[in-house]
């Protein structure tokens, strides 16, 4: 969720309204597409409208841009991300500033979290560290939530689309849709991530509108992230 993203993120939202449903919202709090979220106070302003109305925010990254930091792991997250792995090959210090960055324009945006989701869901372990370290209290990856406060995992795989064309877009979206009708049956963590472009393929938002009534209708309890890691807390 970004400034550039803001006709988007209200019709999700408004769907998600729909089904009765809180969200996590994953924010570019720099430079994504055009404005970052200081230049754009009343997008900020949306944002907390939608915390206090149960929804979570949690920070995505600084700028949702790979740049060329380390070997393997850049290669990794550019095959896996597409560029946008920001935080795959960082070192401490490199995830320490972009981290001091996007926690300051969210504090002065009244947006203040402690949850974390890096792009493409990849995080060195140095990144990791540096999570830590400046107080961040969740973050999740392909495979699930962690609690990075006492290590806790919460194993769930993140169903997401992949738009292309023809065949391969429509059978990954039946995969979605029936993923996540099992995972429900199965009482299992079930874990929808949407992108704003989804909603530019119609067939995309219809594949997830039905995964979300069919998790709903086999049992599953909608929550976010931070409500889950705090439930497990003893």
């Amino acid at each position: 969720m970004a400034p550039a993203s803001a006709a988007e993120t209200q019709r999700w939202c408004a769907e998600a309204d729909g089904f009765g449903i809180p969200v996590s919202l994953l924010v570019i709090p720099g430079p994504w597409r055009g404005a970052s979220l200081a230049r754009r106070p009343d997008y900020a302003s949306f944002l907390r409208e939608r915390r206090a109305g149960g929804d979570e925010i949690m920070v995505h990254g600084w700028s949702h841009r790979a740049g060329s930091e380390g070997g393997w792991r850049r290669v990794l997250g550019r095959a896996v991300a597409r560029g946008a792995a920001e935080f795959a090959a960082l070192d401490a210090d490199e995830a320490a500033g972009k981290l001091r960055a996007a926690t300051e324009v969210m504090s002065e945006s009244g947006l203040s979290t402690t949850g974390f989701t890096p792009p493409g869901w990849l995080a060195s372990p140095a990144a990791r560290r540096a999570l830590r370290a400046a107080g961040f209290s969740h973050t999740t990856d392909h495979f699930g939530l962690e609690d990075l406060r006492t290590g806790r995992r919460h194993r769930g795989f993140a169903l997401s689309h992949r738009p292309g064309d023809g065949w391969s877009e429509r059978f990954g979206a039946a995969v979605l849709e029936t993923m996540a009708r099992r995972n429900a049956a199965c009482g299992g963590l079930i874990r929808l991530a949407l992108h704003p472009d989804d909603l530019h393929r119609p067939g995309l938002r219809d594949a997830t509108l039905r995964a979300i009534d069919a998790a709903l209708r086999a049992g599953a309890r909608a929550t976010t992230y931070a409500e889950l890691v705090e439930s497990a807390v003893p």
